[in-house]
């Protein structure tokens, strides 16, 4: 189904790049402690909400946000006619610290800024966001947790962090742990932006454009599938060529602030569940502990978090199911950019959600 190209790019531009709103919302963390030792200081939170809280507090689900994305990455699940229906759920859609919302590279003050921002785990951004649900709005359990690539990552972790506090978790093209070849494609994007002569060492004050160019041909060629470009299916974002496959790559990159971007892949790289304390780095035995309902959907023809892998990581689970999206969008049909996957994983979403758990 080919999408009108002025709708595809509004869509594609809403869910991947970070700016801020009016229906953003800024929680104060103040003096943050970090998982590193180092102190975050003035830490801040950017989220949205959509539905209203019940009376016993049982309808929340969390949507933490994704790489190049921001809090309103998931509009696609959010709706009437969608899995989550603000009329009988009430969504936090959070943004992860590095993002360029909550407090990142780009947005915080000497002698915190730029490169000398702290190191990120994603169990920060989950203590983080326990405190905004319970700070905020009471909130001590969840029904669900939400999450897509780099929010699949940490979908999983609220579910070894907290096993208690969390019903349901549906992780999408995303997993519990950064297995050796994802540290190893990330590490070459990276080197993209870093090895350009205008990154400084970090301390640019132009942005690095030949090192964000380099990298946006990263994305272009691994964000989807082989398939993908065999049949041209840059057409249906309205793009005519494989120039402005590239070229629209190149216009997401250089919207955000480049020391962001590396903060946000050196998490991604750090990611294991197996490191939350008492697990000893062990990943299987944190996978185990989840007691959490869990609907993984990776999608069959990505190539960033390769289903083999993921399947491995299904087999650990006490309580999961393992249903792979057909598609041949590849990471990208996690995010529901062609109307058939968002469909596809509303479906799913909305029957495992309605279903009781065992």
């Amino acid at each position: 189904m080919r999408i009108p190209s002025i709708v595809a790019a509004l869509v594609l531009l809403v869910s991947m790049v970070a700016y801020s709103d009016d229906d953003q919302k800024i929680y104060s963390l103040g003096e943050f402690s970090l998982e590193s030792g180092q102190i975050l200081s003035d830490a801040k939170l950017s989220y949205t909400t959509h539905g209203q809280l019940n009376e016993d507090g049982t309808n929340v689900i969390l949507l933490p946000s994704f790489y190049l994305g921001d809090h309103h990455g998931y509009d696609f699940l959010i709706g009437t006619d969608k899995a989550l229906k603000p009329s009988e759920y009430f969504i936090v859609a959070v943004d992860m610290f590095q993002n360029g919302l909550s407090s990142s590279p780009s947005n915080t003050p000497p002698p915190a800024d730029g490169i000398n921002f702290p190191s990120i785990a994603i169990r920060d951004n989950i203590k983080a966001q326990k405190r905004l649900l319970e700070d905020e709005f009471g909130v001590t359990e969840l029904k669900a947790v939400i999450g897509f690539s780099m929010g699949a990552q940490q979908a999983f972790q609220w579910g070894v962090s907290y096993p208690d506090g969390v019903e349901k978790l549906v992780p999408i093209c995303g997993s519990a742990v950064e297995h050796p070849h994802g540290i190893a494609r990330l590490e070459g994007f990276k080197l993209a932006i870093t090895t350009d002569q205008d990154y400084q060492n970090g301390n640019y004050d132009r942005p690095p454009l030949a090192g964000l160019r380099s990298a946006a041909v990263h994305w272009a060629a691994w964000g989807t599938s082989q398939e993908w470009f065999r049949r041209e299916a840059w057409q249906e974002l309205g793009l005519k060529s494989l120039d402005e496959v590239y070229e629209f790559y190149y216009a997401l990159m250089t919207s955000w602030d480049a020391n962001n971007l590396l903060a946000l892949a050196t998490t991604w790289q750090n990611n294991n569940v197996g490191d939350t304390p008492g697990f000893n780095g062990n990943y299987q035995a944190a996978l185990s502990s989840i007691l959490a309902d869990v609907l993984y959907i990776p999608c069959e023809t990505d190539m960033y978090f390769h289903i083999d892998a993921m399947a491995h990581e299904a087999e650990l689970l006490t309580n999961g199911q393992f249903v792979p999206l057909p598609s041949d969008w590849g990471h990208l049909a996690g995010g529901g950019f062609a109307p058939e996957d968002a469909a596809f994983l509303n479906t799913a979403i909305n029957n495992f959600l309605t279903t009781p758990n065992d």
